[in-house]
């Protein structure tokens, strides 16, 4: 048992990341409410944060390592306007239901 936890191998991050990255998919796909978007556009980002570790760590190669925290400085600046958006369009409207929102397509 101890063998299988010491050897977890970068196929193994992949596959999470995947599975991650197609949580987050269905997620977008599949809610109204935009607080659920959001979080699901985060968790693809953190998917595509696990990938890019995996691969830089498996050429040796620090430069992935500053791309994923700017990814991550990125994600954080996303959530912030966003829930200001958010906040706002609440205030008016006291919903966040992403399919009742039309008021930009005019």
């Amino acid at each position: 048992m101890n063998s299988v936890v010491t050897h977890i191998g970068y196929g193994h991050f992949l596959v999470l990341s995947a599975i991650l990255f197609a949580i987050g998919v269905v997620g977008v796909l599949i809610r109204r409410n935009a607080l659920i978007v959001m979080m699901s556009i985060e968790l693809m980002l953190n998917a595509a944060n696990i990938a890019i570790i995996t691969f830089a760590r498996m050429h040796g190669d620090v430069g992935g390592h500053s791309f994923a925290l700017v990814v991550i400085a990125v994600a954080a600046a996303e959530v912030a306007v966003g829930l200001a958006i958010l906040v706002a369009v609440f205030r008016g409207r006291r919903h966040i239901d992403v399919d009742r929102m039309t008021t930009l397509k005019y």
